[in-house]
């Protein structure tokens, strides 16, 4: 661990103080590594020495373009990424090589990718989240969109094996609370706030919910936990997952977000004369997500995998539907508590944490100001379960549900204009192409008996990667 406490961990706005601090010998910060997501939204990073940081905020650094095009690399062309200042932050630990006295402290950051000619990089995820957030400001006069998601995840003895190590359920028994007190700890460390912890519903699985944060700031945030929970589960001899669906008979990984829109310093989301304390808002926009849920699906569920997670029985958001008090319902209002307009707010239910962070909040937020936009009526509540209904009962409400698996999910994508245009025509097309080879591969491997369970093939595929 870090020995000198007076180094600040976080918190810079400046490159120069950046610089200062990273060019003094004496807080022994040797590089600075450099993090982005590639199409898929897996952590792709490479390392600079510190005394390379000044160029980098210069000229950016050069890397090879086919690192970020996911399963299907095509492109070979070079590219530049720029490092954030605002996204540097200090890892709470010291490395230590095996030769005497070799010892050395690391930075991250994230930043903008660009074309060798200075262009933003239509392939940068990243940059498609800062695009939305811009035209949220610019077209509906929102100035932040705060965001707080629910990442869950399982430890299991090793990338290879998906057998869970104790036999707890949700908020009671469990092993393996002490690794994530560890994890939030070098969190704050790093500037990056939870609110609590707990053992999951499934055997072997864990969540820690993060303090609400804007939506860029929380998208390179949860690229930093991801990683969090990895390191420190691997420096427990452990493994730690995101793999949204890696045991049969049990509930799956999900990653509720969420989310409130803000002028100023406002919640616009509230509104104290309605029933659901929701504005007008507020209804647009959740009744924006329920009519295009099925179109962006795919983005915020994107594997095979992911539709093993969303069936009848394990908790799973399957039905589009909203409600305050229905955790069987595709988003769930919180209920409002006295005094708190602040944290008024809405739950969305479907996405796992092993999707493309930057494209996911992206998508969500363009189709809720889709909503605003066409003044879309949210339909009624529904508080009963759903999973207890019967199909004509649902059908009488006009309850729907998501697609079954991602070839589903991928036609309805194909054909939304509004997917479309949140990704950009360069990445919409890339993802698409990445989707469909996973499916190719998937189905030359697994057989349709496992088209509601979890295969060997998945275990091997994605269990060592997500």
């Amino acid at each position: 661990m870090l020995r000198d406490q007076k180094l600040k961990y976080f918190g810079y706005k400046e490159q120069q103080e950046i610089l200062d601090t990273v060019l003094n010998p004496d807080n022994g910060i040797e590089f600075v590594r450099i993090i982005f997501p590639d199409i898929l939204g897996r952590h792709m990073d490479f390392a600079i020495p510190s005394q390379e940081l000044k160029t980098s905020f210069k000229q950016g650094k050069g890397f090879d373009g086919s690192s970020i095009e996911g399963f299907v690399r095509i492109e070979e062309s070079d590219l530049i990424i720029k490092p954030e200042a605002s996204t540097f932050r200090i890892l709470p630990w010291e490395y230590r090589g095996f030769a005497e006295n070799v010892k050395w402290k690391e930075a991250v950051m994230f930043g903008d990718i660009l074309t060798p000619e200075g262009d933003h990089y239509e392939g940068d995820s990243r940059y498609v989240l800062k695009k939305a957030l811009k035209k949220a400001a610019q077209e509906f006069k929102i100035d932040d969109i705060k965001l707080g998601p629910e990442l869950e995840f399982f430890i299991f003895p090793g990338k290879k094996n998906a057998q869970p190590l104790d036999e707890g359920g949700y908020f009671f028994g469990g092993l393996h609370g002490e690794i994530r007190k560890e994890i939030q700890i070098l969190l704050k460390k790093m500037g990056i706030e939870s609110e609590y912890d707990h053992h999951e519903v499934a055997n072997g699985q864990h969540e820690i919910d993060l303090k609400y944060l804007s939506a860029l700031e929380m998208a390179d945030v949860c690229m930093t936990f991801r990683y969090m929970v990895k390191k420190v589960a691997r420096m427990h001899n452990l493994y730690a997952t995101f793999m949204p669906k890696p045991l049969n008979g049990q509930n799956g990984s999900g990653m509720h977000i969420h989310q409130s829109l803000w002028r100023k310093e406002e919640n616009i989301f509230f509104e104290k004369k309605d029933p659901y304390h929701l504005s007008d808002t507020a209804k647009h926009y959740t009744a924006g997500l329920i009519r295009n849920a099925p179109d962006i699906c795919a983005v915020l569920c994107q594997w095979t995998n992911s539709y093993k997670r969303l069936i009848v029985g394990y908790e799973a958001p399957v039905y589009i539907a909203w409600g305050q008090k229905n955790r069987s319902a595709y988003i769930r209002v919180p209920e409002y508590q006295p005094g708190k307009k602040e944290a008024t707010r809405i739950e969305l239910r479907s996405p796992d944490p092993a999707c493309n962070l930057y494209l996911c909040f992206a998508t969500t937020i363009t189709a809720g100001l889709d909503g605003i936009r066409k003044k879309s009526l949210l339909p009624k509540p529904v508080e009963d379960n759903i999973f207890n209904m019967s199909r004509s009962s649902q059908k009488k409400l006009h309850i729907n549900t998501l697609p079954s698996n991602l070839h589903n999910a991928l036609r309805k994508m194909k054909k939304s204009k509004l997917v479309r245009e949140a990704l950009g025509e360069h990445l919409f097309q890339k993802f698409l192409l990445n989707k469909k080879y996973e499916i190719e591969q998937y189905n030359k491997s697994v057989s349709k008996e496992f088209d509601k369970q979890v295969s060997e093939y998945e275990i091997e595929k994605y269990l060592p990667v997500l």
